[in-house]
């Protein structure tokens, strides 16, 4: 079947079993030869192929509500919602975004980018109905490691005492959220899967019940479960579970699809699926490789681009493996990022000195607390946009306590196609106000060593940040990782008589290339600690008396540039030669990094635009 016809989700009210079926293989299909052109979640999306056209199969959306937790596996929601013709736009600048997004359909109910948020928000649109009167469904798809995060137990907890409701969770259960899924939670997951003999001999149970003890099947459901099994979690929170069941098993999803739509009480259905089914690479994937990629070779699973160059996550990863041969009281504490971190071969290395605790980064955090509290040195590592999850964790349990923490910002900065909620944007407002917090950002790798040596040395005695960009710069790791501690102080890289350009970042070596052949004499400024500021570096600027440009890749409001005008002001020095540049106050969409730049004008031309702009108004 072309997918690229598909205009809504009614094309499936008389497709046979076999005919959707048939649909799922050509929309696996699909989906394979259009990631591997565009980049994109993959593994994800080919898992819950079957699952999606159940959904809507089963249910009538937009009517009822389909809420797909992050929304990363939406590729399939997205084909049978007519966006099929549009994939070649996947992820790029001003095309088909790679999340769920409400301005893209009406279908796309609810728009999330990070984990654990769908339940919380099931349970607040299944609320609204006594207000408003309907009577849709609302199903929320939740991934079995969305589950380590807490607000989805906050969620189940508050649902499982209304029984007068009837929202249904769909468990999709591939053992694995980005990577292996870890803890207890796992676990009993896994125990429910091994005696799915369980729900065997419900069926047959029921069967054979005379018709008037049927009514009582709630009840003959938990004794033999509770025989067989024991009570899952589920059904002790107040929820009528149904499964494991076969998530590839189209006859199976939508039997007991059925059933969940027809309760008169929270349900859930425990759907098994296998990760990146469909593709021999991703199938065989237990590192979360293959959970987002680039562009690569469909035949050969081979990156379409190949580069000399290492990411910042992976240089960040080497100087840990390195650390940790000459210091052995050090750990690393990961919200369920190994991978992603640039921490494999720290985990080859060292894999009972690294705890991941799921998807749950205000855990990572106060456990990285308690680490330190007990003389434990140790890096914790979270994505920018994650960062923002445990920010309390942060300001009361690290920072309150002036313990030395050393945190990784990595993707700090705009990170591109991932879009509004993965772009790194709001760290510095959040953690430059954090009392005790020290934050840097280095421009090369080498800087970035002796940062991080600082952080872990004598001479710091608290929380430290260290921010790193998403992308790639030359690096050779046979090098020795240098030991000698950092200086917090800023640097001139490049004097100059006419204007000043202060910043942090890989924006620097890009400007300091570009200055070579631009008729401007312009001082570049390494500003690599965010906070403190330094202090006598700004007092020599001011007196200069020249056209000064801050420049941020965050936002403004809070940030780098207002830190230094707060500065001014309490000094009683004079500001009005300080111009900022940064992100306004908005979420920025998604895109590749140049293009992004260019539309927020924090490109290198519109710096240099702007520079002779102030040097012409001088004269």
């Amino acid at each position: 079947m072309d997918v690229t016809q598909i205009k809504d989700p009614r094309i499936l009210d008389d497709m046979s079993v076999e005919e959707l079926t048939s649909l799922a293989t050509d929309i696996r299909q699909f989906l394979m030869d259009n990631i591997s052109k565009t980049g994109g979640h993959f593994s994800s999306n080919l898992g819950v192929v079957e699952l999606t056209i159940a959904l809507h199969k089963v249910f009538d959306s937009p009517h009822d509500k389909l809420i797909f937790d992050v929304g990363h596996q939406g590729y399939t929601h997205k084909i049978l919602t007519g966006r099929a013709k549009d994939f070649g736009t996947l992820r790029q600048y001003k095309g088909l975004s790679g999340y769920l997004k409400r301005s893209e359909s009406d279908h796309d109910i609810y728009e999330a980018g990070h984990s654990s948020t769908s339940l919380a928000a099931m349970a607040g649109i299944e609320i609204a109905k006594q207000y408003q009167g309907n009577d849709h469904k609302v199903i929320a798809l939740i991934g079995d490691g969305a589950l380590t995060g807490g607000m989805a137990f906050e969620a189940l907890n508050f649902m499982g005492n209304y029984n007068n409701h009837n929202p249904v969770i769909i468990l999709n259960d591939n053992e694995m959220s980005i990577s292996e899924n870890i803890g207890y939670l796992a676990q009993i997951l896994n125990s429910i899967r091994s005696k799915s003999s369980y729900r065997k001999m419900k069926g047959r149970a029921v069967k054979l019940m005379p018709k008037f003890l049927r009514k009582l099947t709630s009840k003959v459901e938990r004794g033999i479960k509770g025989f067989l099994t024991g009570s899952t979690i589920f059904d002790d929170l107040g929820f009528s579970y149904y499964g494991p069941i076969n998530g590839h098993d189209m006859k199976e999803l939508i039997k007991y699809l059925s059933i969940a739509k027809r309760a008169n009480k929270p349900v859930v259905i425990h759907v098994l699926t296998e990760k990146g089914k469909g593709y021999k690479h991703s199938e065989q994937d237990a590192k979360g490789l293959w959970h987002g990629v680039s562009p690569f070779d469909l035949d050969t699973g081979a990156p379409i681009k190949t580069s000399k160059e290492i990411s910042w996550s992976d240089i960040i990863g080497h100087y840990m493996v390195e650390y940790a041969k000459r210091e052995p009281n050090f750990a690393i504490v990961v919200p369920a990022m190994i991978a992603g971190s640039g921490l494999l071969e720290y985990h080859k290395q060292f894999p009972n000195r690294i705890y991941d605790v799921g998807i749950a980064e205000q855990m990572a955090v106060t456990m990285s607390s308690g680490l330190a509290l007990s003389g434990v040195n140790v890096f914790c590592p979270i994505y920018s946009t994650f960062l923002q999850r445990a920010y309390d964790q942060v300001n009361h349990d690290v920072a309150r306590q002036n313990l030395k923490v050393v945190f990784g910002i990595d993707r700090a900065g705009i990170v591109g196609a991932d879009g509004e909620t993965h772009q790194g944007l709001f760290d510095i407002p959040l953690l430059r106000t954090v009392p005790h917090m020290t934050i840097v950002h280095p421009r090369t790798p080498e800087e970035a060593f002796t940062l991080l040596n600082y952080a872990f040395s004598d001479q710091n005695h608290g929380p430290f940040t260290i921010r790193y960009e998403r992308g790639r710069v030359l690096f050779d790791p046979t090098l020795p990782v240098p030991t000698d501690i950092g200086s917090l102080s800023w640097e001139v890289l490049k004097e100059g008589t006419e204007v000043v350009f202060l910043s942090f970042g890989s924006i620097l070596n890009m400007l300091l290339e570009q200055s070579k052949t631009i008729d401007l004499d312009m001082m570049i400024v390494n500003a690599k600690t965010i906070k403190p500021l330094d202090e006598d570096m700004i007092k020599r600027l001011i007196s200069l008396d020249l056209p000064i440009i801050v420049y941020e890749e965050s936002v403004l409001s809070g940030g780098f540039g207002s830190g230094i005008l707060e500065w001014l002001n309490q000094h009683r020095l004079p500001s009005h030669n300080v111009h900022l540049m940064g992100v306004p106050d908005r979420f920025v969409s998604h895109g590749s990094k140049p293009e992004l730049l260019q539309e927020l004008k924090l490109d290198v031309t519109s710096i240099i635009e702007m520079a002779k702009e102030l040097v012409s108004q001088e004269d």
